[in-house]
């Protein structure tokens, strides 16, 4: 119960004005809420178990109040808190990741941080940011994914998965994402100091397509944030209660259909407003044109 309904429970014995002293709310919230009209449940909660199950316990109460929202249901993040803990349900959580996957090479030449002390972005294709991580497979054995992410809209634009994380890894995600994105020349693309990264066949493969090299600083995590921040969200979205997958060729299909189809299509991100990456590069070329 809000106060706007003890409120109204209580106008009988008391007065409207001396109520809304008490409980600081203003007179005329309350008579707006009265005559605001109400929403039965019934119009919004199949749509939220509709979005809930859709969205395979992906969502939570914002990006879930985000999607209702989309779909014409004005309900609030507590309402859809109580909603959840009545029926028993609960979003997934992210868990702590383990193996390392960023080894420098400490002969490598690398170029500075080009990202220190410039603006965001403001359109696509002017910041890619790339990283490594690891997925889970049966008998203790892992693959690797490689990504990059365009900073503005967050879409990954490129990426690449197999048993072992040699350059090839990353160089195969940048040709996806050049060859798909087509950047002007100037783009920086940007990665920590991992010795697949640094290498001679991905700095000329950087070169020649006329972007612009970038590295965080030694020992600075913090430099190369954008790119590692989804990786728990991926994980457990895609690997909820620690399964794993059965095989490479598994993840390999579970991958593509969760980045290229829902992740960059389909997935409300909070830094974007909560609209998925394309929804967002929509609106922006519609806001610049």
């Amino acid at each position: 119960m809000n106060r706007y309904q003890f409120m109204q429970a209580c106008t009988e014995p008391w007065p409207v004005q001396l109520l809304c002293r008490l409980l600081a709310v203003s007179t005329a919230g309350y008579y707006q809420w009265q005559q605001r009209p109400a929403q039965p449940a019934a119009t919004w909660q199949p749509a939220a178990q509709a979005a809930f199950t859709r969205h395979a316990r992906r969502y939570g109460t914002r990006r879930l109040r985000a999607e209702l929202r989309a779909e014409g249901h004005a309900v609030g993040r507590y309402a859809l808190r109580s909603w959840l803990h009545r029926n028993g349900l609960r979003a997934l959580s992210t868990r702590a990741q383990r193996p390392r996957t960023t080894v420098a090479d400490p002969a490598a030449v690398v170029a500075e941080n080009r990202l220190l002390g410039q603006p965001a972005p403001t359109a696509p294709n002017q910041v890619w940011v790339g990283d490594i991580t690891y997925l889970p497979l049966p008998g203790g054995r892992w693959c690797y994914l490689a990504t990059w992410r365009d900073t503005c809209s967050r879409r990954v634009v490129g990426w690449s998965l197999a048993a072992q994380m040699p350059t090839e890894l990353v160089l195969q995600a940048l040709e996806q994402a050049l060859t798909l994105r087509q950047p002007a020349p100037g783009l920086i693309i940007h990665a920590d100091r991992g010795s697949q990264y640094t290498s001679a066949a991905c700095r000329a493969r950087i070169d020649a397509a006329g972007a612009v090299a970038s590295f965080s600083r030694p020992g600075n995590p913090y430099d190369n944030a954008q790119a590692e921040a989804g990786w728990s969200t991926l994980k457990t979205e895609l690997l909820p209660h620690g399964t794993v997958f059965a095989s490479l060729e598994e993840a390999r299909l579970e991958v593509a259909h969760y980045l290229d189809t829902y992740f960059n299509l389909d997935r409300r991100h909070s830094a974007l407003g909560y609209r998925s990456p394309q929804q967002f590069e929509r609106d922006l070329n519609l806001n610049l044109s």
